[in-house]
This record gives C-alpha cells, structure tokens and sequence, in this order.
C-alpha cells in the first residue's frame, strides 16, 4: 500500500511538472521580444533568427561578414519579424560595446541574449599554437562575457531577461582534434552555469546549451589543420551522419523552447547526452574511449600541416552522399561563402 501511494505521489508530481513546463513556456512568448544574436548572420544563428521572426518577434543579428548579414536580412524580413543587423568584430571589446548601444536605441532593450557565434578548428594538437587558443577563448569566452556585462545592468533595469549560452559537448567531454574549441567551450560552460545561480534573484534566467553534433552546414567555414583533407573527411561526416547528428530546425526549436521555460540546461542529440552521462559515471572508461578514437584519427602533417585552411578549399576524399545532408544545410543556411565568424 505505501508503495501505492509513494508511486502515486509520484505520478502526480511528474504531471505537476511537466504541466509547469508548459504554464512557464505559455507565459513567456516571442511575440515582440528583441532578441540578440550574435553569429546570426548563417547557421544555427540564422535558424534561431527563422523561428524568431515567425513568431513576431524582433531579432538584431550582429556578425563580422556585411555581405552574409545582408543576405541574412534578406531571408528574413518576409518572416514577419522586425531586423535590425550590425557588422560587428567579436575579437573587439569597443564594437561589442558600440552593436549593444545600437540595438538598444533601436528597440529601447534586449530581453534574450544568445551567445551562439562560434568558431571551430580541427587538427592534432601539434599543429595547434597559443594563437589557436587565444582566439577561440576570444570568441567562446571573451565574447559572450563582454556582451553579459554589458546587457545584465540592462535588464536588471528593465525586471529581467534570459541569456542563451551555446556551449558544445565539446565543453563537456573533450574531444581529439579539437583542443581549442573543446578548452573554449569548457569555460564557457563553466562561466554560464556559474552565472545561472547569481542572477536568478533578477529574474535573468541563464541556459547552458550543449549541442552535438548538427547539419547547420558549417563543416565547409571550419578550418582544417594537420592532413586537411583527411580531417575534413572524418568531421563532414560526422556533422551529416543522420544517427549523431540532428536537424538544425528541431534543434532551434529545443533551444528557444528551453530559453522561453528558463531551463538551466539543454543538451542536444541522444548520442551527446549519452556521451555526458558515460564521463560522469565512467570517466576512466571514457579517457580510454577517447584514446582509441585518436588511434583512428589522422595523424599530424609536417609543416605544411600547420596552415589553416577553411572545408570549402580542401579536396574531399568522401562520397557525397555522406555529406549530402550537411551539404544541403550549406545552401540553405547561408554558409556557402562566409567567413570564420
């Protein structure tokens, strides 16, 4: 009988939640809310600002390319969602500073901030120097902690806010050839769920997102070192392999439904949840997992390995249908002729 009544109570505070979930998500709609976001100009960035704009709200787009941002704004203005769109160098504290005036001047506030421009190089780590590393701290870290210290006073003002992390499994569980963007993304990972705890008494809620792998068709702005072609080959594959990696529309989805709820923390595709989980409960299995797939990465170049090179000027050794997924999102997501940023 008590384990009745314990299953039961049970029961009812799962239904309880979940039916919280949906009131919080219900309360807080899109419709008119500004959102920034930063690489929006192309891939998941341009998604968000798809599903943003199609529910009437206002997306200000900040990105270094004036051409990507123009074909962005393009893309969306039919949508129905006001754009605002600003050229903006991430590497530089001033611009980051002068872009948030702007959209502020414009719309009168920000009310979600999401931290999604990113950068990505794959390579072993003796083709990898302190400047790699510089940089992706620069925009994973450097970036999104500039931008927070500049809108968090703001929406204090206004009674609240949510701020959208996109970190990576990669922030999580580090992976062979990308020390850089994995060094990058575990502190943003840590910066964000720090963050979280502080500013709930504002009314800011912070969400970590943890993606894996997703066909946004940014595999051809990566840049390569090492054997180029052969790294180019193994991560194309894998970003349009249809069992670890997901759509980019179901994922902007996931992600603006988690910001709208206030949910802490989101991590994406059923591979990279259960890549979480193997390293918290098994993290000598998963350091030796780790070494095994190195054994079948590529291994370093000479020096000719130590330039970087961007997926779309390296030779593919791959068929095309095993990018074929991936390459679609290329043209669709406008990543067909950016820049790193």
């Amino acid at each position: 009988m008590n384990i009745r009544v314990v299953l039961f109570a049970g029961a009812l505070l799962f239904v309880a939640w979940i039916i919280a979930r949906f009131i919080r998500t219900a309360r807080y709609a899109l419709y008119d809310k500004v959102v920034l976001i930063t690489g929006g100009s192309r891939g998941l960035g341009l998604v968000l600002a798809r599903h943003v704009c199609a529910r009437g709200g206002k997306v200000a787009l900040i990105a270094r390319d004036p051409d990507e941002l123009a074909r962005a704004k393009a893309d969306l203005v039919p949508r129905g969602g006001k754009v605002l769109t600003i050229e903006c160098d991430l590497l530089d504290a001033g611009q980051i500073q002068s872009a948030v005036r702007q959209i502020i001047d414009r719309f009168g506030k920000i009310d979600i901030l999401i931290n999604n421009a990113g950068i990505i190089e794959v390579g072993p780590i003796e083709h990898m120097t302190p400047e790699d590393f510089e940089r992706a701290m620069r925009v994973h870290f450097w970036a999104p902690f500039e931008l927070i210290s500049q809108i968090v006073p703001e929406m204090r003002i206004w009674g609240g806010g949510r701020i959208v992390n996109i970190s990576s499994i990669g922030g999580k569980v580090a992976v062979p050839h990308l020390a850089p963007y994995s060094a990058s993304k575990f502190a943003l990972t840590g910066f964000s769920d720090a963050l979280r705890a502080e500013l709930a008494r504002d009314n800011i809620y912070v969400t970590t997102v943890a993606p894996g792998m997703m066909r946004t068709g940014s595999h051809v702005n990566a840049k390569f070192k090492g054997r180029h072609d052969l790294e180019f080959a193994w991560f194309a594959a894998s970003a349009g392999a249809p069992l670890i990696s997901m759509n980019a529309d179901r994922a902007a989805r996931k992600i603006l439904a988690a910001c709208r709820r206030g949910q802490p923390s989101l991590t994406l595709t059923f591979a990279a949840r259960l890549q979480v989980l193997a390293n918290a409960l098994f993290p000598n299995l998963t350091g030796y997992a780790m070494r095994l797939m190195n054994r079948f990465l590529p291994e370093s170049a000479g020096t000719e390995g130590n330039q970087s090179r961007a997926g779309s000027e390296v030779r593919r050794l791959i068929p095309d249908w095993l990018t074929r997924s991936a390459d679609k999102a290329t043209a669709r997501n406008n990543e067909t002729k950016g820049k790193s940023l």
